[in-house]
């Protein structure tokens, strides 16, 4: 039987995108709804079915509804399937639950999709106006209990042949803008780099400047294959 909150004028709703962004956002409102000891509700959403998500997708909503539990939320919610507007279904979900506060993930919609399309936060505090709104934005942290990285610095990526050459100074041919982390047992730049892709945090692999693919790497094996 689950806790009675003491608090039912305030309630907590966090938005979770595909990513490692989205445990830090549980986090987030965990701490908060723990400071308020107030409901809690994590909502993902995704335009397929369930049944068609991929085994990536799959995991993560596993792993999110693990941690709804671990922290005693009151609901983890999964709108699948689903083909109206972001903004639409979280607003939806706001007004079922009472939710006043909201927290989201910083997303990475364009400057141009945004005069095109609409903020998707001008859209919710249209939707929804005496709601708070909480953006959170990619940590410049990495998981890493045994101190392997150095703080973050702001770096780049830009096509080098058929890989990709981390950079420190922003040019016209840069692709991607983002978080390097250096592992700090090396006097080159290898390490993580932490950035932004197709709505998604990504943390590749780097190695001597070099990335060779844009796959996301599991921080407890990144250096593995180097230590064997």
């Amino acid at each position: 039987m689950k806790k009675v909150k003491g608090r039912m004028d305030e309630s907590i709703l966090v938005c979770v995108y595909y990513g490692p962004n989205g445990e830090r956002l549980i986090q987030r409102g965990c701490k908060i709804a723990s400071m308020l000891d107030c409901p809690l509700y994590i909502l993902t959403i995704d335009p397929k079915p369930y049944s068609e998500m991929d085994a990536e997708k799959s995991h993560y909503i596993s792993t999110w509804k693990q941690l709804a539990d671990a922290h005693g939320a009151d609901a983890f919610i999964l709108k699948d399937d689903e083909k109206r507007p972001i903004s639409k279904v979280i607003a939806e979900v706001a007004r079922e639950k009472h939710i006043t506060q909201i927290i989201l993930g910083q997303t990475a919609q364009s400057r141009w999709e945004q005069i095109a399309k609409g903020s998707i936060i001008n859209t919710l505090l249209r939707e929804i106006p005496f709601v708070d709104l909480h953006i959170v934005s990619v940590a410049r942290s990495l998981r890493d209990q045994e101190g392997q990285f150095e703080k973050g610095v702001r770096a780049y990526l830009i096509q080098d042949g058929e890989q990709y050459r981390v950079i420190f100074k922003h040019t016209k041919n840069v692709l991607y803008e983002g978080i390097f982390f250096k592992d700090v047992g090396t006097d080159f730049n290898t390490g993580i780099f932490k950035f932004m892709k197709d709505k998604k945090t990504l943390q590749v692999q780097v190695v001597e400047d070099i990335v060779t693919d844009l796959t996301n790497v599991d921080m407890r094996s990144a250096f593995d294959e180097e230590e064997n």
